[in-house]
């Protein structure tokens, strides 16, 4: 056993730039494990930063001005989210009260959908499992009440470090694109001389990474509206409110799409009971979710690193864990590090056999 180990030491770190790749693999993640909290304002600028690479770069290739370029897309990025604000919050948050308000209503109609199954279905549910899982759903939604009341004796708080963000944020997104050559070298400095592979795998991360986040980003909004005008045809209630909750879902890969369809049935069956209108609905969706997944997904992320499903799920759930929304964000980027990675070792110690 101890000569296998070191058999495998000697063929993967032999190499000092191996070494140092895993020291600074380490330290990364010891950072933000510590100290993600703190400088969350930092990787949300981050965020922003590569998806704002891509028009800047364009435009200073046009007028020959890195300042200018920047200072005209963070201009424009702030004019468009200010105007989606404007006009589709106020509008979202209307539907979201009606639907709050409605709740109880909706309830204690799928309560008695579910207490007459029975009777329909005899052979396949007993009352007794019926009132298992209505005693189960209303701790549930006494938990998810709790939740909510918590988090609201918390909004204060939120409020002032949301402010916070609205200030900082844009400051660092533009001095991070128009500071950009200067702050790489600025990196580069603090990285030791053996840095081959350090180097082979940024450069594969920092492509996926950009194409990553202007591929999900247009994914929300493509899918967010598409089920939205699907919903306003149909006439479904709160068509905005659960266009922005399907849009969103996508973030969450395989698990979104399934936990999100939840509240469409609920809605639909309150509007419509389980007339023809319920199953066009639950139709329409399934056909939005597998366009989705077998068409617009292979376009957007076309050059994206391939991963079994299961690799992609265990990383949703472990940086989910850590980080909460922005583990969730970056389960694929931080799964597609892990393996490149692991290939960056692998390949560490031939150079050295064929010398």
């Amino acid at each position: 056993m101890f000569e296998l180990v070191s058999k495998w030491y000697k063929n993967k770190f032999s190499d000092p730039n191996s070494v140092t790749l895993l020291f600074i693999v380490l330290g990364l993640a010891v950072s933000l494990y510590l100290f993600g909290p703190f400088i969350l304002p930092v990787l949300v600028a981050l965020v922003i930063a590569y998806l704002l690479e891509w028009p800047v770069a364009k435009i200073e290739n046009v007028i020959k001005s890195r300042v200018l370029a920047t200072s005209f897309i963070i201009l424009l990025f702030s004019g468009v989210l200010l105007t989606m604000a404007l006009g589709l919050i106020p509008v979202l948050w209307q539907q979201l009260s009606n639907l709050l308000q409605e709740a109880p209503v909706m309830l204690e109609e799928g309560k008695d959908l579910l207490l007459h199954l029975p009777e329909q279905y005899p052979t396949l549910i007993s009352g007794e499992q019926v009132k298992a899982l209505v005693a189960s759903t209303e701790n549930k939604i006494l938990e998810a009440g709790q939740v909510i009341l918590s988090f609201s004796l918390t909004s204060i708080k939120d409020i002032v470090a949301w402010m916070i963000y609205l200030i900082l944020v844009p400051l660092l997104v533009f001095f991070m694109l128009k500071d950009k050559d200067v702050l790489t070298k600025s990196m580069s400095v603090l990285v030791p001389k053996d840095r081959r592979l350090i180097q082979q795998v940024w450069h594969e991360m920092d492509h996926q990474i950009m194409n990553y986040i202007r591929g999900k980003v247009l994914e929300i909004l493509i899918i967010g509206t598409a089920t939205f005008v699907a919903f306003w045809i149909l006439d479904l209630r709160y068509a905005a409110l659960l266009g922005a909750l399907v849009g969103f879902s996508v973030l969450i890969p395989f698990v979104g799409a399934a936990l999100v369809t939840i509240p469409v049935a609920a809605v639909a069956m309150f509007q419509f009971g389980l007339d023809t209108q319920f199953w066009t609905i639950l139709i329409v969706y399934g056909i939005i979710q597998a366009l989705d997944g077998n068409v617009l997904v292979p376009l957007l992320f076309s050059e994206a690193v391939d991963l079994n499903p299961v690799f992609i799920i265990v990383a949703v759930l472990f940086f989910g864990g850590l980080w909460g929304f922005w583990g969730v964000f970056f389960a694929i980027p931080m799964a597609s590090l892990v393996k490149a990675l692991f290939n960056a070792w692998s390949d560490s110690w031939k150079p050295q056999v064929q010398n």
